[in-house]
């Protein structure tokens, strides 16, 4: 398969990005992503599926403010519009979201644009889309994603193969699981419930960030 490198990739800037938070609109954003990057979050999305694009803008204005107070990046997950209003630094988009091309024509080059994949034929279109990630999984099934199976280790370690994108590793990501997928390849993981239920999101975060990296280490 070829490796077709989009002319807008920050390769070089999301490869040092291990551990990527993917947080829901919550009444604590910023205590809880304060505590998650201290613990070693380095990258953060807003994800919420539900809220009014009003409520949803003030709440990636709070997230984005946290971020970039603590020197992370920050991504807006499905609306380029509300990345462009609130100075998100990217967008990720789904298979059933607007097209990366529009994204970037929202956003420009500068941007960060992140797309989902879920099958090697998704990934093979990916190859020629203007994007700067892409993320593999459900690797597991999982309540975030409702009514999608899990794809398994196998793809995500076949996307990380063929990609010449960072490839972000989602779906059950917890200190337990991380090995195995370290094993397979994966070098860059997406986390949600992990932490969004945790009592103590700084611990949480540190163990995982301690289990990526002596998993990596170790493979």
């Amino acid at each position: 398969m070829p490796k077709v490198i989009s002319p807008f990739i920050k390769t070089s800037s999301l490869d040092s990005k291990k551990l990527y938070l993917c947080v829901p609109a919550r009444q604590d954003i910023e205590h809880f992503i304060s505590e998650c990057v201290r613990g070693g979050v380095d990258l953060v999305q807003l994800r919420e599926k539900h809220l009014e694009a009003l409520e949803l803008i003030d709440y990636a204005h709070r997230a984005v403010m946290a971020c970039h107070d603590l020197g992370i990046q920050f991504i807006m997950n499905d609306r380029p519009d509300i990345a462009l209003e609130v100075g998100a630094d990217g967008v990720h988009v789904g298979q059933d979201d607007v097209p990366p091309k529009l994204a970037r024509r929202i956003l420009g080059q500068s941007a960060i644009v992140g797309r989902s994949t879920h099958t090697s034929q998704e990934l093979t279109n990916s190859l020629s889309e203007p994007i700067d990630y892409i993320s593999a999984g459900p690797v597991v099934p999982t309540p975030t994603k409702p009514g999608r199976k899990g794809t398994g280790i196998d793809y995500a370690a076949y996307a990380t193969s063929q990609s010449p994108r960072p490839v972000f590793a989602t779906g059950g990501v917890t200190p337990e699981t991380i090995p195995s997928l370290a094993k397979a390849g994966v070098r860059h993981f997406v986390v949600v419930r992990y932490l969004t239920l945790a009592t103590d999101p700084y611990r949480a975060a540190k163990k995982l960030t301690e289990a990526i990296k002596q998993s990596i280490d170790q493979s």
